[in-house]
């Protein structure tokens, strides 16, 4: 159950955890493929779509990878070219001209402007730009220096927990604590692009919060929508998925994206869900309760039978309608006395039976 900072907090006026509705973050990551227009499509295909949040990532190619780091293998099959990481990542690193142009275009649209950054110079850059929150990548979990200098900046975080055990959730968290204490959000996510649905592994979520007690969400990458739809259902205050343009863009974290229509079917799908949930209290509706007249049975009179009668069990009936006496009154009724004559399948009320029969 999660006690730590369950009341949630506030990201430009959208809550998050605390009973609000999932917050739903459209990846854009760097499926822009260093286009500027292509960035601003992003942003307004997230916003069509009923996203909460668009997301970046910041980072400098020379301070994230040294020049002749390879690529993941992911990312060699959605892009077959002889450039290194460094190279690619180079290419794809969100110029520091493009941010009040992108920021200022979520403002206009209502929507929250997130980035990862992946080292402290970004994060900097970030908080400096007043970004409302920080979202960690899977890859930084266990980089405690960075997740602590994060934390001394004071804004919420949300920390992506691919490729981790437990112990490393758990030391990842306590450096967060000793540096500022800020409200953290995990999310369960599986580092492999795409994800095969029978790996996603979504009940990992709820490890998460019955071991530490925090808000928990999922980052997906799988190629539909059921995951997230598990998720919400399973208590997700977080859902982040990849968003693109066409999935047939060159790049690497296209194919595991949803294209825009796909992105709005999921997030159309995930509010259903959580209309679904309701409170969790088990009270039949207004609409139940007249349904129970109809399809609930009472206890009624096999055959006509006079005032004062005493009631035998071949006296006695179970049929519909549920108005009358329920038939786990009869052992009850048998051998009470009638108060006044009644037809056969009369349906039988407390009024019917003489009041010490009810004792």
């Amino acid at each position: 159950m999660v006690t730590r900072w369950a009341e949630g907090f506030s990201l430009n006026g959208r809550r998050v955890g605390g009973g609000a509705p999932c917050f739903v973050i459209a990846e854009a990551g760097v499926n822009h493929n260093g286009d500027l227009d292509l960035a601003r499509q992003l942003i307004d295909e997230a916003v069509a779509a009923g996203a909460d949040a668009v997301k970046f990532q910041t980072f400098k190619a020379e301070r994230l990878v040294t020049p002749m780091a390879p690529k993941a293998a992911y990312q060699s099959a959605n892009d077959p070219t002889q450039e290194s990481q460094f190279e690619m990542l180079r290419r794809l690193q969100l110029p520091d001209t493009w941010y009040p142009d992108l920021m200022a275009r979520c403002a206009r649209a209502g929507v929250v402007f997130m980035s990862t950054p992946f080292e402290e110079d970004s994060a900097d850059q970030l908080h400096r730009l007043g970004m409302a929150t920080f979202k960690l990548p899977s890859g930084e979990l266990t980089n405690l220096p960075f997740l602590s200098h994060v934390a001394r900046l004071g804004r919420p975080m949300i920390v992506s927990t691919g490729m981790a055990v437990l112990d490393e959730v758990e030391e990842a968290l306590a450096a967060i604590r000793r540096a500022g204490d800020p409200p953290v959000v995990l999310l369960h996510c599986v580092s492999r692009y795409p994800t095969p649905i029978d790996e996603a592994n979504v009940r990992a979520m709820v490890t998460l919060s019955d071991a530490f007690g925090v808000p928990v969400g999922y980052s997906d990458h799988t190629e539909g929508i059921e995951a997230p739809l598990a998720a919400v259902a399973l208590g997700a205050v977080v859902v982040e998925k990849h968003l693109t343009v066409d999935r047939g863009l060159p790049g690497p974290d296209h194919r595991a994206s949803l294209e825009p229509a796909e992105l709005a079917e999921m997030v159309r799908r995930l509010r259903l869900v959580e209309r679904s949930l309701g409170t969790g209290h088990k009270n039949p509706s207004l609409e139940e309760r007249g349904t129970a007249a109809v399809a609930r049975k009472s206890l009624v009179l096999t055959r006509a039978r006079p005032q004062g009668h005493r009631l035998t069990a071949e006296d006695l009936a179970i049929r519909r309608p549920g108005t009358g006496l329920p038939p786990s009154a009869f052992t009850m009724v048998v051998g009470r006395m009638l108060a006044r004559a009644l037809p056969g399948d009369a349906v039988l009320s407390s009024e019917d039976l003489v009041a010490e029969g009810l004792e």
